[in-house]
């Protein structure tokens, strides 16, 4: 087990937000499990950029994710749902981590400054 700190935050206009967090949590944490050891904290934001106004892929994810001894890596993505923007955000999260993470366990060096955020 780690110990990785799990943050969610929303605007109040994502309605049910203990179900929504709870669902959202679950699903980040799965698809970014295997990088949880290397991680000191994940923080996930859902809002809804045009609120009660409705619209196409209104709904936001950004995750940060906190490598232990790194820069912070943010991600977000865009959805009509607020699930599916989390699960697009940690899609695009997990490939950022293999892309940073696995290079470094690899090669044994820091990333290249131009390729962080």
């Amino acid at each position: 087990m780690s110990d990785m700190q799990f943050q969610f935050n929303s605007d109040s206009s994502v309605m049910g937000t203990a179900n929504v967090a709870e669902r959202i949590e679950a699903a980040v944490r799965k698809k970014l499990a295997r990088f949880e050891s290397r991680l000191t904290r994940l923080e996930v934001h859902v809002s809804d950029e045009n609120a009660r106004k409705g619209g196409g892929d209104d709904k936001a994810c950004m995750i940060e994710a906190r490598p232990r001894g790194g820069k912070p890596i943010g991600v977000t993505e865009h959805a009509a749902k607020v699930d599916d923007a989390a699960r697009k955000a940690a899609n695009t999260m997990a490939q950022r981590l293999e892309r940073i993470l696995g290079k470094e366990g690899r090669h044994k060096h820091d990333p290249r400054p131009d390729k962080e955020m």
